[in-house]
């Protein structure tokens, strides 16, 4: 029978001042508004849809999926009780409870924490029931009470009337008179004379003081779990002693299981080898000033930035193609990886991290690659820190996973960076989890990982490891769980993440960081540092502001050297930095960035329309250090030879008034894949495109220049290629979202609304309705009835049947019937409404304390 069922055999019942609840939906009904909103606050779930009354509140809380997900989200003390809870009788007095956790010896920790724990169970709806029959809630038990193919994770067996429940008469009978007791008539009575011995400690005691040694060993091996052994056909006499007396009993002909009632007796009464009743500390692995932390995550943060701008302008003409099934190639990760000098792994985070901040995206065409969006260039033009705080707001909310590229999914298929299925639901949350355990530390204070971890793990058990979670509790819930699970490999990723970020310096938490995360600034702040309930637009703003007095002041100036090379002693303002990426090659990266000058990196500035002058008075401009002679040889040497020859479409051709030149070219082996052949003294037609004619020339050591179709010198700039208008990925949650203050209210007042039509009490009928069932009426006497209560403004009892086809029961207050429609106020939905009389099943009165 389920509990909607047992529900409605109580609605009869109710109101006769029954103190203790005997379903979970009249525990419900006891509750305030506020009880009501705080359980489908902590479980969203229950509320889409929203349920039509308590009763149907209750079934669904008591269904297997959200059971999973409440079990999922407990506390590991929490769960703890729920699990003793399990192996506890049903119901349960308080005390029971709390022997099964503090055992024999007691322990105060556990007396002060299992009263809010027992709360929280019942804020959930996992446990009702008042202190003296508390109640787990059934789907509950099933998933943590012990069985063969899922242990309990107390290690605990099962009882002894259910170990025996299909052992015959005379083996129940032989166990009792073995182990000292008087026979009985019947296997009930004798069942219950062993769980008395069992039970009762001081003749326990006494049998287990005449055990062998051996059998002791035997049970010792047992008694924390798992409680099953296998047994020869012929056992060795300490296994067939601890057999005849029911201490280990058959659960196969070569299986032996310890019951439950002997593990509790040898383990002190305890259910759980180690209770944790409070969560474990952070600890502090090393501490460092406040302003060194800033000033180191402020140095990463000008990195992450630098590391990002070097990423997608590599990929300013289009990036590399987008797998069939999505994603990016292995070999282009390694590519990515190699430009920007970093592991493979990391290489995927940045990927991830602008792909996750809309500046990365497919280009959607036939032949799709990855490139810059839009979005990109708006970016480049936002100051440094808001820069910053535009990549970190959407790295905390993304579900995004780079640690998982390099892995598998469940059917073994590779997982390639920007590809699908490395969404992981629980990453924002561990990643704000992470941070915020940080920010419980000392400013400028670095915690200790495995500590860190430990907390997490605490948490959330049953997606840490530590604990076995019930059958069907997800990825990380059935059995044993490693310690390299998913949550902690997502702390481990959002710790290494941070730090590239550079919301911790040192491994401590930075100030900016603390803004950004509505965090207080100081341990002494001041109310208005306080960040709670600062929307996350003003957070940013907030964090963008202490960061930017961080970052290094831009500058507007080079050293040019004489080995033709220019330092930039930190960073270049942009159209300095762009311009000096179109004239120099970088050599070397740092605290101050090394440039060289090359006769390709002439010549690319030469081709990007500016003339020698042009490049003179640049370089005079910017340098502090006067030219160097070597450099200028060099750009008019190169200016001198460009667009001597002349590149044109022909296929293509090749022109210089000097046709010596054409001659060499002609004579030179290396011309020979370009298809080259004299058309006049000062034109040569080649059977190659354009540019790979011009791309053939260079390699031989010329300088020529594109002409159009006019003749006229084509100047290449470094026009970016984009994407259309992209939305960055939004993030995968995990389950319905958080329910606000409106939508609760608005839930809680139709739940009772509906609850209200459900259990009002109607007058007697003359034919009696079945409970549970629609009021059935004549069309005469549903119009006669509604009628009346118009005139009289009194309420009524309808059935309703919608144009789906689904039945609802309601109390409205008629106000006028006319034209075949009855309109009135609907109680249950809390609105005037007007209803076809023929979809009115039936229609009863009130009882007059009903109305």
């Amino acid at each position: 029978m389920g509990i909607g069922e047992l529900d409605r055999e109580a609605h009869v019942a109710e109101g006769t001042g029954a103190a203790a609840p005997r379903t979970l939906a009249e525990a419900l009904r006891a509750r305030g508004d506020e009880g009501l909103a705080a359980l489908l606050r902590a479980r969203p779930d229950l509320l889409n849809p929203v349920p039509n009354d308590l009763t149907q509140l209750a079934t669904r809380a008591g269904t297997r999926g959200s059971v999973v997900r409440a079990l999922e989200r407990l506390d590991r003390f929490a769960l703890q009780t729920a699990e003793a809870l399990a192996v506890a009788p049903d119901p349960a007095p308080y005390p029971v409870l709390l022997a099964l956790l503090t055992g024999d010896e007691g322990d105060p920790a556990i007396e002060a924490a299992l009263p809010g724990a027992v709360a929280l169970l019942r804020e959930q709806a996992l446990v009702w029931g008042e202190d003296d029959r508390l109640r787990l809630v059934r789907t509950a038990r099933e998933l943590l009470s012990p069985s063969p193919q899922h242990p309990s994770p107390t290690g605990l067996g099962p009882t002894v009337a259910e170990a025996t429940s299909g052992m015959s008469p005379g083996r129940v009978q032989e166990i009792i008179a073995a182990a000292g007791l008087p026979a009985t008539h019947d296997p009930v009575s004798a069942v219950a004379a062993l769980t008395g011995l069992f039970t009762d400690r001081a003749r326990m005691g006494a049998l287990l003081d005449g055990a062998p040694p051996e059998a002791l060993a035997v049970l010792d091996r047992l008694v924390w779990g798992p409680p099953y052994g296998e047994v020869t056909a012929n056992p060795a006499p300490p296994v067939r002693w601890l057999r005849d007396r029911g201490l280990l009993l058959p659960v196969s002909a070569r299986t032996m299981v310890l019951p439950r009632e002997v593990a509790l007796h040898l383990r002190g009464g305890r259910a759980h080898r180690a209770p944790e009743p409070a969560a474990p500390e952070v600890a502090v692995l090393r501490e460092h000033r406040p302003q060194v932390v800033d000033g180191a995550a402020a140095g990463q943060a000008y990195t992450a930035l630098a590391t990002v701008e070097e990423l997608l302008k590599s990929w300013d003409k289009g990036g590399p193609q987008v797998l069939r099934a999505g994603g990016l190639s292995v070999r282009d990760l390694r590519r990515t990886a190699a430009a920007l000098d970093v592991t493979e792994q990391v290489a995927a985070f940045w990927l991830e991290l602008c792909h996750g901040a809309g500046l990365l995206a497919s280009d959607g065409e036939a032949d799709e690659r990855y490139a810059p969006t839009p979005a990109y260039d708006d970016w480049l033009d936002l100051p440094p820190a808001e820069r910053w705080a535009r990549l970190v707001t959407p790295w905390l909310a993304s579900t995004r996973t780079s640690g998982l590229v390099g892995g598998q999914d469940a059917k073994g298929r590779a997982l390639s960076a920007l590809g699908p299925d490395l969404d992981r639901a629980a990453a924002p949350e561990v990643r704000h989890r992470v941070l915020g355990l940080l920010a419980t530390l000392p400013p400028g204070a670095a915690a200790d990982p495995e500590t860190l971890f430990a907390r997490l793990r605490w948490e959330r058990p049953l997606r840490g490891a530590g604990t076995a979670g019930p059958a069907g509790s997800g990825a990380e819930g059935a059995g044993p769980a490693l310690p390299d699970d998913l949550r902690s490999r997502l702390a481990r990723w959002a710790l290494a993440e941070a730090e590239l970020l550079g919301l911790t310096g040192r491994g401590a938490l930075s100030a900016p960081a603390r803004a950004l995360l509505n965090l207080p600034l100081a341990e002494a702040a001041s109310p208005a540092d306080e960040g709670g309930g600062v929307e996350e637009s003003v957070a940013a703003e907030r964090a963008a502001t202490l960061l930017a007095p961080l970052l290094p002041e831009a500058v507007d100036h080079v050293l040019l050297q004489a080995d033709l090379t220019a330092v930039a002693p930190g960073p270049l303002r942009r159209p300095l930095a762009d311009a000096l990426a179109v004239l120099a090659d970088v050599e070397s990266k740092g605290g101050a960035t090394v440039y060289r000058f090359t006769p390709g990196s002439v010549r690319r500035a030469l081709d990007s329309g500016l003339t020698a002058s042009d490049l003179h008075d640049f370089l005079t401009a910017h340098s502090r250090t006067p030219v160097p002679q070597p450099l200028a040889y060099l750009v008019d040497d190169v200016a001198r030879r460009h667009g001597h020859l002349r590149v044109g479409a022909a296929s293509a051709y090749v022109r210089c008034d000097d046709d010596t030149v054409l001659g060499e070219i002609l004579a030179d082996r290396r011309s020979a894949p370009l298809g080259l052949r004299r058309l006049a003294p000062t034109v040569l037609a080649a059977q190659a495109d354009p540019a790979a004619l011009l791309d053939g020339l260079r390699a031989m050591g010329y300088a020529p220049a594109a002409e159009s179709a006019e003749g006229d010198v084509l100047v290449t700039r470094a026009d970016a290629y984009r994407t259309p208008a992209r939305t960055a990925p939004v993030p995968v949650p995990e389950g319905p979202p958080a329910p606000d203050a409106t939508l609760l209210h608005a839930a809680v007042k139709a739940i009772r609304a509906g609850d209200r039509a459900v259990t009002a009490v109607r007058r007697e009928p003359s034919a009696p309705t079945p409970a549970g069932s629609l009021p059935r009426t004549s069309s005469a006497e549903t119009l006669a009835t509604v009628q009346a209560a118009a005139m009289t403004g009194s309420a009524v009892w309808i059935g309703y049947v919608n144009a789906d086809g689904a039945a609802s029961q309601r109390v409205i207050a008629p106000v006028r019937v006319e034209g075949g429609f009855v309109t009135g106020y609907d109680h249950t939905a809390d609105e005037m409404r007007t209803y076809p009389l023929h979809r009115i099943t039936g229609v009863a009165e009130l009882a007059d304390d009903q109305v």
